[in-house]
């Protein structure tokens, strides 16, 4: 719940203790806290709170054609693109630590990502409106939050990325 808007929201302590608490909770591992005051306000300005074992479902911003940024203030994930076949094009270590904290993906890119840390924080960033039924266009070739096939398809995405972090490469 948003509190009433004196003109500024902070973003504090006690907001991401309170998200984490609401992740904590949550069925899907993850929750979003929304600075827009609705969803056709643009641009759409929210923060997801992600826990380890969140499933993405990878998909695209296309029709309607959107850009997308990421900042990660705390944490650590692996951010992938894909081709349109769903093999991996790149594989990206972001950390709120840096030295990668971010990244902006253009409309029609196949994404996801995987979170390494025990929870995650990041900015995000998106043009509105937000449609529920328009916003995403699930991948064909991924399993969709909920199948069964989640965990082995999230398992190897991890493992692919922990030898992404261990080299000190992206693909």
């Amino acid at each position: 719940m948003r509190p009433p808007d004196p003109g500024f929201q902070l973003i504090n302590d006690t907001l991401l203790e309170s998200l984490l608490q609401q992740a904590q909770r949550s069925p899907r591992r993850r929750v979003n806290y929304n600075f827009h005051a609705s969803p056709e306000e643009n641009p759409n300005r929210f923060l997801n709170v992600m826990l380890y074992g969140s499933y993405f479902t990878p998909h695209r911003h296309f029709k309607p054609a959107k850009h997308e940024n990421f900042l990660l203030l705390d944490g650590e994930l692996a951010f992938f693109i894909f081709d349109d076949g769903g093999a991996i094009k790149h594989c990206q270590i972001l950390s709120g630590g840096g030295p990668v904290r971010g990244i902006d993906i253009a409309p029609g890119v196949w994404h996801t990502l995987v979170v390494l840390s025990e929870h995650c924080l990041c900015f995000e960033t998106k043009p509105g409106p937000y449609v529920a039924s328009t916003d995403k266009e699930f991948a064909p070739w991924a399993p969709h939050e909920g199948q069964p096939e989640c965990g082995s398809y999230e398992a190897k995405l991890l493992d692919y990325a922990l030898k992404v972090k261990a080299n000190g490469l992206t693909t």
